[in-house]
């Protein structure tokens, strides 16, 4: 009987001291990306370096004179001067929110990253190489841009396929659009809008309104800055 006494407290002195190293064992988390390129930003409080780990969940930033690149799998994300972005891995693809400012993004294959903005959602339209810039307006305006490639802008389940070398407004709010918009000499418009009107997408959810381009030197830049991994800043 003592031997059993003897053999049950063993038994749970070693439970006691096997179970409290188990449960302070921290799961791994595997990171997002790298960030290859930066100046003048943040990744959280932290200032961002070269070779700077982003995780899941990650809130990065710009100062007024700050950019900042990631690459994250086939994919590649820049936030231009004052901009804030959050972030994230949806079962393994990265994706990212921007909450201010202007993100332009690359990416090799359709699935290979979704930029959130306002209720919209932004990606490329194939898997052929593309390159998209947002700009954040408001959380009811928004503009994109397809610089390379076609891209795909969702509202729920309104779709509507931005062509490449076009910039559109993205206005989240249609009813408040159409009501600012004057119509003409006094009567209401009939028929279809003339080139470069507003065009209304699924159940007008949100409507796209054609734009003047970016200025050619910026196009270039960011597109050197997506395509050139070998450019970072020292």
């Amino acid at each position: 009987m003592r031997g059993l006494r003897l053999a049950f407290a063993a038994i749970v002195l070693v439970s006691l001291t096997v179970i409290p190293a188990c449960a302070n064992k921290a799961p791994s988390v595997a990171p997002l990306g790298t960030v290859i390129a930066a100046e003048h930003a943040h990744v959280g409080q932290s200032v961002a370096d070269v070779g700077t780990t982003v995780y899941g969940g990650d809130r990065l930033s710009t100062e007024g004179q700050g950019t900042i690149q990631v690459r994250a799998g086939a994919a590649r994300l820049l936030l231009l001067s004052s901009t804030v972005a959050e972030v994230n891995d949806e079962e393994g693809t990265p994706s990212a929110k921007l909450l201010m400012g202007t993100a332009t993004f690359s990416t090799g294959n359709a699935h290979a990253f979704t930029l959130y903005a306002s209720k919209a959602s932004v990606r490329a339209n194939t898997d052929a190489p593309t390159i998209g810039q947002v700009v954040y307006v408001s959380d009811k305006e928004l503009v994109v841009v397809a610089k390379r490639g076609s891209l795909v802008v969702m509202v729920g389940d309104d779709t509507q396929v931005v062509n490449e070398g076009t910039a559109y407004r993205v206005l989240l709010d249609p009813v408040a659009a159409e009501t600012q918009e004057p119509s003409g000499a006094g009567t209401p418009s009939q028929g279809p809008r003339s080139k470069g009107g507003p065009l209304k997408a699924g159940r007008s959810r949100f409507l796209i309104v054609s734009t003047a381009f970016i200025a050619a030197a910026t196009t270039f830049a960011i597109l050197e800055a997506c395509e050139s991994p070998s450019r970072v800043s020292r």
